[in-house]
Formats: C-alpha cells, sequence, structure tokens
C-alpha cells in the first residue's frame, strides 16, 4: 500500500497522501515536455492534482512550471497551493479577455464545470460547462489538453452489463448531463479544427475522507438516518489514484479526441457498503427501497489496459472513510447526489 497510513488523523495527512506521485508519474515527468496549466484549481480535485504535478516534479529533478487558475473564492486554497510551490492566476474563465491573456502552456488541464445547482440556474450551466470550453479550446489549440468529463454522459445500465464502454452510444438524461455532452462536443471540435490532441476523461466518482459516494453513505449511517436503495450500484476510484491516472493520460491526448473512463473496476453495492460501514461503526442500518435493475457504471477495461489497475483497494478506502466519519471529522458539505435517476441535481 505504498505506507499509507491505517487511518488520516487530520487533513494535513490527508493531502499528502491525495497528492503523493508514483514512480509512473515521476518518470512521465521526466521525460515529459512543457509546463502545465489547471483550469478551474480550486475544485474538488484541482488542488490535490496540482500539488501532485509539482511533488513529481520534484522528485523527477525537472523544473516545469505548474499553473492554477479560479476565481478563488476561497484565499486560503489560493495560499495553500502557493505554499506547495504552485504558481497562481485569479480570475473569471468566462471572460474572454482573462482567458486571452492566460499564458501560452504546452499541457491543459480542464477541470471547470457547473453541476450542482443545475436546477434553476440552467442557463450558468450550460455557458460554464458548453461555452467556456470553446473558449478554452480555441486559446490552447496549440497545447495537449485533458478534459475532465463525466459518466452523466452515458445512459443507465443493466447491472450485469459491465457498464458503459468508450465505443458506447451516450444519452445524457437531464439539462447537467447534456451540458456535459456539450463539453466534449466542444473539446471535439476544437481537436478537429486545429489538430488539437485532445483526451476526454470520463470519471465516474473519485472519493476521499472529505466528499464522495462512499461519504454520502458513511454520513447516513453515522446519523442513523434511512438509506434509499433504488441507485443500487455505482463505481469509485480512491482520488488519490484517480489524480495519478488521469495526469498520465497527457501521454495519450489524440485528434480527434479520444475518450477514457476512469474509476474503479468494482462495481459497488450501495447496500452491501452501507452494511460494512454499520459494521465499522457500530450502527444499526436503515435501508429503504428495491435495488433498479440500472444504475450509471462505466467499463474500465481500457483505462486499465493503458494505466494499470488502482493502486488502493475499495475496502481501504472504506475502512479510511468509517474512521473519518466516524471521528466527526471534516467534510465539505458537497453530497455527490449519486442516487439521482432523473439527471437533475
Amino acid at each position: 500500500m505504498n505506507n499509507y497510513p491505517d487511518h488520516f488523523i487530520n487533513e494535513e495527512q490527508l493531502e499528502e497522501a491525495l497528492s503523493r506521485p508514483t514512480p509512473k508519474l515521476v518518470k512521465m515527468m521526466k521525460m515529459l515536455e512543457g509546463d502545465f496549466i489547471l483550469l478551474g484549481v480550486a475544485g474538488k480535485m484541482g488542488v490535490s492534482m496540482a500539488r501532485m504535478a509539482r511533488r513529481a516534479c520534484e522528485e523527477a529533478g525537472v523544473k516545469k512550471r505548474i499553473i492554477g487558475v479560479s476565481r478563488f473564492s476561497s484565499p486560503e486554497q489560493r495560499d495553500f497551493l502557493e505554499n506547495s510551490g504552485i504558481e497562481t492566476i485569479k480570475g473569471d474563465l468566462l471572460d474572454l479577455d482573462f482567458i486571452n491573456s492566460l499564458p501560452e502552456v504546452k499541457n491543459v488541464i480542464y477541470l471547470a464545470g457547473m453541476k450542482f445547482g443545475t436546477e434553476g440556474n440552467e442557463s450558468f450551466t450550460w455557458a460554464m460547462n458548453s461555452f467556456l470550453p470553446g473558449l478554452v479550446v480555441e486559446k490552447f489549440k496549440n497545447s495537449r489538453i485533458i478534459v475532465f468529463s463525466t459518466g452523466c454522459v452515458y445512459p443507465l445500465m443493466q447491472i450485469n452489463s459491465g457498464g458503459s464502454k468508450e465505443s458506447d452510444t451516450v444519452s445524457p438524461v437531464g439539462e447537467y448531463a447534456q451540458s456535459c455532452l456539450g463539453r466534449e462536443r466542444l473539446f471535439e471540435f476544437g481537436s478537429i479544427k486545429n489538430n488539437t490532441p485532445v483526451i476526454i476523461i470520463r470519471l465516474n466518482y473519485a472519493v476521499e475522507m472529505r466528499y464522495g459516494v462512499l461519504v454520502d453513505i458513511a454520513t447516513k449511517i453515522h446519523n442513523e438516518e434511512v438509506i434509499d436503495l433504488t441507485m443500487g450500484y455505482a463505481n469509485v476510484i480512491w482520488q488519490g489514484d484517480a489524480n495519478e491516472m488521469i495526469l498520465r493520460t497527457i501521454q495519450h491526448c489524440e485528434t480527434p479526441a479520444k475518450h477514457l473512463n476512469i474509476s474503479g473496476a468494482e462495481t459497488i453495492s450501495i447496500g452491501d457498503v452501507a452494511k460494512q460501514f454499520g459494521k465499522l461503526m457500530g450502527k444499526e442500518v436503515k435501508l429503504t427501497g428495491q435495488e433498479a435493475n440500472s444504475a450509471l457504471l462505466v467499463n474500465v477495461k481500457q483505462g486499465q489496459e493503458l494505466l494499470g489497475k488502482p493502486n488502493i483497494a475499495l475496502n481501504q478506502v472504506i475502512k479510511w472513510t468509517a474512521e473519518w466519519v466516524g471521528n466527526n471529522h471534516k467534510l465539505l458539505g458537497k453530497p455527490t447526489h449519486f442516487e439521482v435517476r432523473d439527471g437533475k441535481y
């Protein structure tokens, strides 16, 4: 397990684990040309990903600029990044003048997006998820671009199907998922128009101790709340593994744009995981509803052939989460709404 702790005692220890590079990533940084810019760096994954890129460069003994761009509504995040050796640029990515003022950087990671609060805020959702990508792919037409997307562009799949493959027909449900497909289409268009190498990551779902599907379940168990089993299955991946795997996809950008599913290999049962949390936390498990015969699931065979398997096993992440939530450590307070089946986030 690469000397990860049995449990995390504070956020500092957690942040170290989330940003710890692997030998494969360090090796890539030695060989890879160019600096990195992360657009929308202050979201749930960007901070640890930027720090992992910085640490990998330091271990590789190479000098690269790692630049994080965001509105930085939380000054603490900006300070944290800068203290980690990451350059920051503050501004509104929907401002065309600001976009055009950004430095030309060879390796671009596009993390910006809008999900929660889509209902009643549809126009801003489309602006963030579909209009902004058009600006970015034109600005960085001479770069390689990793694009964060979502498994939500796929339809619900039968539980025993093995999940949606990259080659499957997309069928997004609801305006959030539709706008995410819009994001993909704009990057695909720019990739073809300008011969820009792009890889589109359909992530489903990254988890760590402060947020994610497992935290949502563990929190309900901890609070002795009822868990609805209708969306009875999901895919998850430890965020540290997701960070590392996604950073290494910069080597696999293509034109036309390549699509790649990233998640853990297991299809987890929400009911089984809830019972596991109940046992670990010494809490009663209250379940309701019947598992539907379909769920939002992705097939990760192609990604694992390209990048290898995640390093951290699901059972370890469950144990970490049970300990963290059970001891009332800080949470981000951002539920995933993984149980949503009608696309209304």
